[in-house]
């Protein structure tokens, strides 16, 4: 089975309220969307969210590569099972502007592209992605297939009563994991955290993320002021230009690090690795560039005996959602599941199917084919920021 087309656009996805953390305030995600034909008429779905500040992408720009990018010689070929489908979104390659050293400058078209395909081809196969993460050589050493996994929670950079309402919320819907979005007032969030911890209560794990906020004479104190709070793991707390004073810095925090802007690709978690600049990686699908780079990750992560966090982007549709979900029920070893906000964080469902976990962020694995839903084009529509770019492949 072969590709007849490949469609892309950008879709701005509303949000229920603004999302704060301290490199952005987000009222809406505009997110790259790909659209996938094959011969028999086979439709599957991709996404992916380029931000500026993580892999200095931007949706019009994704949508500029995709109409340059070479996608015939990659995808002209027949596909018949999962391997060939795994050489075909390998062969993808795609144009930047400019130099690209981190190799990440097309990560999130590139995830979307890939999505789209897997979602395609499950669906021909009657197969779940699951399945194709399964014959991923790199994968198979990771394998942990389980029917049911558990999704951690986030409270973002609220003030005043807010962060006690929000953490009694989780304590009530019974989350074991929570994030804090800390920024560079630390007084003030280290009261945030006494409230959060206080109305959250003593078992749930609480880690904070500074979103680059910190300076790198600040670090010690800053985290200091926060470990009486019981925290887990401080997720990148000074900007991806000072990773070599993070690596200098490290040995002395009572917490572990993780690396979330500072980790987008292979290039980076060597650099973090050489730098001993952290404990665990963040990954996310889009920023990372898909499943399969995704899972490179996790297997170096396990490789290097650091730990690693599956994440999320505020404003993922149930289209990244369903990916993450087969990434989270199949590939074992990750120390936080986040994803499948959908309800809790949207404004409006975009996809035929709820991908939103339930009590205590648990979520079932998907076993229809492909990634399991599919974007309703009749609630997207008003939301497409430019007609579709269409390439035709055969």
């Amino acid at each position: 089975m072969h590709v007849q087309s490949i469609s892309a656009n950008v879709l701005r996805v509303p949000l229920r309220k603004p999302f704060r953390h301290a490199s952005a305030v987000r009222h809406y995600s505009d997110n790259v969307v790909v659209r996938v034909e094959l011969a028999d008429g086979t439709l599957g779905w991709g996404e992916g969210v380029p931000r500026p500040y993580v892999t200095g992408e931007s949706p019009d720009g994704a949508l500029a590569q995709f109409g340059l990018a070479p996608l015939a010689a990659a995808l002209s070929t027949e596909a018949d099972d999962w391997q060939a489908v795994i050489a075909m979104c390998q062969r993808i390659e795609l144009p930047v502007d400019g130099d690209d050293p981190r190799d990440c400058r097309s990560n999130s078209l590139r995830c979307a592209i890939e999505l789209a395909l897997v979602d395609a081809y499950g669906k021909h196969f009657g197969e779940p992605a699951s399945a194709m993460l399964s014959q991923y050589e790199p994968a198979k050493p990771l394998l942990e297939p389980r029917s049911q996994v558990a999704f951690s929670t986030t409270i973002d950079a609220e003030y005043g009563r807010k962060p006690g309402r929000s953490a009694f919320k989780m304590r009530v819907y019974g989350f074991r994991q929570c994030k804090v979005k800390v920024g560079s007032d630390n007084q003030s969030d280290a009261r945030r955290l006494g409230l959060i911890r206080r109305w959250i209560g003593p078992k749930v794990d609480l880690r904070v993320d500074a979103n680059e906020a910190w300076l790198p004479e600040q670090l010690l104190e800053y985290a200091s002021q926060l470990t009486p709070y019981r925290i887990s793991c401080i997720e990148q707390p000074l900007a991806h230009e000072q990773l070599a004073a993070l690596g200098e810095l490290r040995s002395s925090l009572e917490v572990p690090v993780m690396l979330d802007e500072s980790l987008t690709s292979m290039v980076d978690a060597r650099e973090a690795v050489r730098l001993s600049a952290c404990d665990l990686f963040n990954i996310r699908l889009s920023k990372c560039g898909g499943l399969l780079r995704s899972v490179d990750l996790a297997a170096y992560a396990a490789e290097q005996q650091l730990g690693y966090q599956l994440g999320c982007h505020p404003g993922e549709t149930g289209i990244l959602s369903a990916a993450g979900r087969h990434f989270a029920t199949t590939i074992g070893g990750a120390r936080y599941l986040e994803g499948s906000y959908d309800r809790h964080v949207l404004a409006e469902q975009l996809t035929t199917d709820d991908m939103t976990f339930g009590y205590g962020g648990r979520a079932p694995t998907l076993t229809r084919p492909g990634l399991g839903t599919s974007l309703d084009l009749s609630r997207c529509e008003k939301h497409l920021q430019h007609d579709w770019v269409t390439r035709p492949i055969s």
